[in-house]
């Protein structure tokens, strides 16, 4: 299928009530078909792995092309441009984590984008670096505990933006990164403890948030039975 044969099938799918429910959940889009993501992932699994219609796809503009684009991508053949040019143009935090979580994450570089999109002043480019570094701590298994180690000051640094959607990806991330090990939970806890004693609103939220949905360990220690 080419472009313009995929735009009409999604055409044809679309319904008013997934793009209402699209809104509930504070999902913007200029031009949306109204698509389940159920239904985009069935339809990826037919067109497969295809680079070139991804990016044709994305350019369309359609919120569901570009969910679409995401999971039919080869992400050994992304490049810096195309993720700097896509995220430049999230227009929400499903369009921008779903892109992270399906293609990002596992393209070469994705360790290379982290930091200078952390430091932009675009939220959902903002968004975009904790939302990779969460699904990196998710999916790379293969990287060291040290990658990880060296970025908890960045989150830290993220924690003070004060934007709902940036805090939120923060806090996902310094959560995904808490999960992935021992060694790298007791440093994320310390992190979030710090972080909810902040005098800074989005810190305090950020830590409380993580601290809230980590579970607590239980001791390995049996204790003692009493004596009688």
């Amino acid at each position: 299928m080419n472009k313009d044969q995929v735009l009409k099938l999604l055409e044809k799918r679309g319904t008013q009530h997934t793009i209402d429910g699209m809104a509930r959940y504070g999902i913007q889009a200029r031009r949306a078909f109204g698509i389940p993501m159920g239904t985009l992932l069935a339809l990826s699994k037919k067109l497969g792995r295809d680079q070139a219609l991804s990016l044709a796809l994305w350019q369309s503009g359609w919120y569901e092309a570009r969910l679409l684009a995401s999971l039919i991508g080869d992400p050994q053949r992304v490049t810096a441009r195309q993720m700097d040019e896509w995220a430049a143009s999230f227009e929400s935090w499903a369009d921008c984590d779903t892109v992270c979580f399906k293609l990002f994450d596992r393209t070469p570089l994705a360790w290379t984008k982290i930091r200078p999109w952390a430091a932009s002043k675009k939220l959902f480019v903002k968004r975009a670096s904790f939302a990779l570094l969460a699904c990196l701590a998710l999916h790379d298994k293969s990287a060291p505990d040290k990658n990880f180690l060296a970025l908890l000051p960045l989150v830290e640094r993220g924690a003070r933006d004060e934007r709902n959607f940036v805090a939120k990806s923060v806090s996902w991330a310094l959560r995904a990164i808490a999960r992935r090990n021992e060694a790298l939970r007791t440093p994320a806890l310390a992190l979030a403890k710090r972080l909810a004693s902040s005098d800074w609103p989005s810190c305090q939220w950020v830590g409380k948030d993580v601290l809230r949905q980590l579970p607590i360990r239980k001791s390995r220690h049996k204790r003692a039975r009493p004596s009688p």
